[in-house]
Order: structure tokens, then C-alpha cells, then sequence
């Protein structure tokens, strides 16, 4: 295996057996994927090749270790892996190989080596109704927090848990769970979340990181517009259904079977903001709704207690909800009005974007 601790990240990838074109083909993916016009892949890629290796402290507290195997089960080496690989990950509870107080030497010796210049990871929401809930080497959770952040350059809250309390806080909340951003409110802090959150969306925050040396836009959860910007609902292939008002009742009828859109079995696609439509999971091989089961807007604040998760909208989204009903009352002539205006804006959107290709950048790179 090639030696990951010398080199740039543009170093390991050739090491590793990736071509140029290979290389920009990622970038040009990546930049769409962040929302970057297509002048700024050159200055992704540059940055990319050229980024030394960052310091990567991982802290769990009360999760289910789901984020971590969201972002290593990988069927096959991916560019993804090759750039998470070559972070120094220099302190993670589920994959390190020290224990005791040899892991909590490394944890120190990376932050004192670091300070002020390595990320912080969270998964896990911090109790604070007893710090016995949820200790690592007799240490609450809250303390190696506070004292983690202190020297981090900035905080990422992976998973719903750490990003706005998850599981841990559905109501009654019995060991008082709360968020990252509850308690680091001194560092800038980016909300990865979902339950678990799709892995291709940690790598656009490194990346964006890497080349900018500062976060991506976020929008009201915290959370990068790239990947948080749009609805599950009008990324949905099922979406052309829902405008003609047709929906499955049961999930065995013959709705289901013909992929209607499964609004009245609960799925909360019209209020959740993910990329798990365009995106998918392993590998862009399946999502939730594209195997049969309505979303559960795993990616939203206090999705566990927002009601049944087969119930039509239990979730209050405002003008969202209205829209919806409407549609079920009003069926093809709603449909057909929304499509109308879909097609409008998407059209508008094309209009605004130039396109560039592989073979483009080869040129000029």
C-alpha cells in the first residue's frame, strides 16, 4: 500500500493508480455537486493536487456508530475513499488501533501538534442531564468536547445526532441530549446530517475546505446548500406522479406497484432537504423511495418526534403541506400547473449555467 504520511493528496492519487483525466472528471463532479461554475474546476483541481495532508480529530459520544460505517463501506477504492484516506485521521474511537491511554495521548499530541489547524468530527449527541451517561476514560462527553474545540479550525457535526440531537433527544429526552452547536458556539460549525448522512457529501465539504481553507454556504440548519439546497420531493422520480395525483394507498396495491408517489404513506419528501435523490447510496446504486419506502426525513431537526412515520405529513412544513393536499384534492389540474412551473424554472436554471467538459479542462490544465 502506498505511504499516505509524505506527499500532497495529488501524490497519492497517481500513487494509487489515478489518471489526470480520472482526476478532473472527479473535480468536474465534485464542483457540480458544491454548485461551483464550471471556471473554478480548474482551481479545485489545483488546490486538490497540491493539498497537504490535514490533521482530522473523530470524537463519538451517544450514536450507533452508523455515520462511521455510512462513510467506510465501500464496495470498491473510489476517489472518495483515496481523499479520506489521505486525511490524517489522527483519533477515532471505532477505527483506531491504540485504546486506553494510549488513544487519549494520540487524541493530545494531535491537538497540541495542530492547534488552531485541525477539523474536528462529532458524531453523537452530548448529554448534559448527567455527565455519567456518556463518558470516554472517565471523561464526560461535554469536557473533551469543550477542551477538543477549543484548538479546532472548525467542527463538523456529523449525523442528525450531532447535528441537531437525533435519537438521543426524542422526546422525553432522558439523558438530556443535545447538539454540537448547543455547546461549540466559538468555532464555525457545519451540520452534515442524516441517519445515517451519505458519505459523497463529507467529501465535498473536505474538498471545498482543502481549496478554500474556509466552509461552503450553508443554509438555516448549518448545513452546505450544494447537498441541503433542494427538496427529496422535486429531485423524486416519483415527483411526475405526485403532480398527476396519483398515490399509493398501501404499499402492496397496485399504486405501489406501478411507482406512484407514496405521499400518503408518510413519506416526508416534500419538507426534507437532502441529496439522497440524486446522489443515492452504495455506490448510486438505490435510495429509500426508489426501493419502495417513503423518506423519513431523517436529514431534518426532530424528525423522531415529528409524529408517524406513516402518516401523511405528520411533519408541519407551511405552504409545503398546503401544496400537497392540494395536489391530492386537486390531482391532475394542480399537476399539471406545477409541472408547468418546474419545467419554467428548470429551464431558466439551464439558460444560466455554461457546461464544460473533460476534455475542456485537459486543454487548459
Amino acid at each position: 500500500m502506498a505511504d499516505l504520511t509524505t506527499g500532497t493528496l495529488g501524490d497519492t492519487l497517481r500513487r494509487n493508480g489515478v489518471s489526470r483525466r480520472g482526476f478532473l472528471k472527479f473535480c468536474t463532479a465534485t464542483a457540480s455537486m458544491m454548485a461551483l461554475p464550471p471556471s473554478m474546476v480548474p482551481v479545485l483541481a489545483a488546490a486538490l493536487d497540491n493539498a497537504q495532508r490535514p490533521s482530522v480529530i473523530w470524537l463519538s459520544f451517544q450514536e450507533c456508530t452508523g455515520c462511521t460505517e455510512s462513510l467506510t463501506r465501500s464496495h470498491t477504492p473510489t476517489l472518495e475513499s483515496l481523499i479520506f484516506d489521505h486525511i490524517s485521521l489522527d483519533y477515532h474511537h471505532t477505527l483506531q488501533v491504540a485504546s486506553g491511554h494510549a488513544a487519549e495521548a494520540a487524541r493530545e499530541a494531535a491537538m497540541q501538534a495542530n492547534a488552531g489547524k485541525y477539523l474536528l468530527v462529532v458524531d453523537g449527541s452530548i448529554p448534559l442531564g448527567n455527565p455519567g451517561f456518556s463518558t470516554i476514560a472517565g471523561v464526560s462527553n461535554l469536557q473533551i468536547l469543550e477542551e477538543t474545540a477549543a484548538g479546532a479550525a472548525a467542527v463538523i457535526a456529523m449525523g442528525s445526532c450531532a447535528a441537531f440531537g437525533g435519537l438521543p433527544k426524542a422526546d422525553p429526552n432522558p439523558t438530556g441530549a443535545v447538539a454540537v452547536r448547543d455547546i461549540v458556539t466559538d468555532k464555525p460549525v457545519i451540520n452534515v446530517s442524516g441517519c445515517p448522512p451519505i458519505p459523497v457529501v463529507i467529501t465535498g465539504v473536505l474538498a471545498h475546505y482543502l481549496t478554500f481553507g474556509t466552509l461552503p454556504e450553508l443554509d438555516q440548519y448549518s448545513r452546505p446548500k450544494a447537498f441541503y439546497g433542494t427538496s427529496i420531493h422535486d429531485r423524486c422520480y416519483r415527483r411526475p406522479f405526485y403532480d398527476k395525483g396519483l398515490f399509493a394507498n398501501t404499499f402492496d396495491d397496485e399504486g405501489a406497484k406501478k411507482g406512484w408517489c407514496l405521499y400518503k404513506l408518510g413519506c416526508k419528501g416534500p419538507m426534507t432537504y437532502n441529496a439522497c435523490a440524486t446522489v443515492k447510496w452504495n455506490e448510486g446504486t438505490s435510495w429509500p423511495v426508489e426501493s419502495g419506502h417513503g423518506c423519513l426525513g431523517c436529514s431534518q431537526p426532530d424528525f423522531w418526534d415529528a409524529g408517524g412515520f406513516y402518516n401523511a405529513l405528520s411533519i408541519p412544513v407551511g405552504d409545503i403541506s398546503r401544496t400537497a393536499s392540494y395536489a391530492v384534492a386537486a390531482g391532475v389540474a394542480l399537476g399539471a400547473a406545477a409541472a408547468g412551473i418546474n419545467r419554467k424554472t428548470k429551464t431558466e436554471a439551464n439558460r444560466q449555467h455554461s457546461t464544460v467538459t473533460v476534455d475542456d479542462l485537459e486543454k487548459t490544465s
